[in-house]
């Protein structure tokens, strides 16, 4: 998404996909009042949204951004299963450490993205992102875990899945 054209249009249909969320109603008043007002809010927030650029507007956009939500919410059960079992068994070893994840991800989007899917799931937190590494505090790191290892196991799925729709 490079133009200001396509980066208008992208935040008039996410603010009217919203308007419509939250009314519940298509009727032709409300398509008329959430046309205007989305049309408004996207005008006036178009100099402050160049973190959207980043999105890849195609039409195949939509399925990559299911793919990601899928293989999150795939990552998040397990994870959460894990940490239920740890903390319902005490007797489970845990290896507490702070890694560095290294990512390809170049937009700033991208990396908030990875980093705030990496935070979500449970038994690991982001703690900082400094150019293409994550700083990631994870609960049980195993042992002689190095930059690829936990690359590979935290962050490559999610990565390869957010490249589909961001750049």
């Amino acid at each position: 998404m490079k133009s200001k054209f396509s980066q208008f249009f992208f935040i008039l249909c996410c603010n009217l996909l919203l308007w419509f969320l939250l009314t519940g109603t298509l009727h032709s008043d409300e398509l008329v009042a959430g046309a205007l007002v989305s049309s408004i809010v996207a005008f006036l927030t178009l100099e402050r949204t160049s973190i959207f650029s980043a999105i890849n507007i195609s039409f195949q956009t939509p399925f990559a951004l299911l793919l990601y939500l899928f293989e999150f919410y795939k990552t998040l059960v397990i994870a959460n299963f894990d940490m239920a079992r740890r903390v319902i068994t005490p007797s489970l070893p845990i290896n507490p450490n702070i890694i560095t994840v290294k990512t390809t991800l170049k937009s700033d989007l991208g990396k908030m993205l990875l980093a705030n899917s990496i935070t979500l799931t449970p038994g690991t937190l982001s703690v900082d992102v400094d150019g293409d590494d994550i700083l990631v505090h994870w609960v049980d790191c195993p042992p002689d875990c190095d930059t690829q290892m936990a690359t590979q196991l935290i962050a490559a799925s999610f990565e390869k899945h957010i490249r589909g729709f961001l750049n």
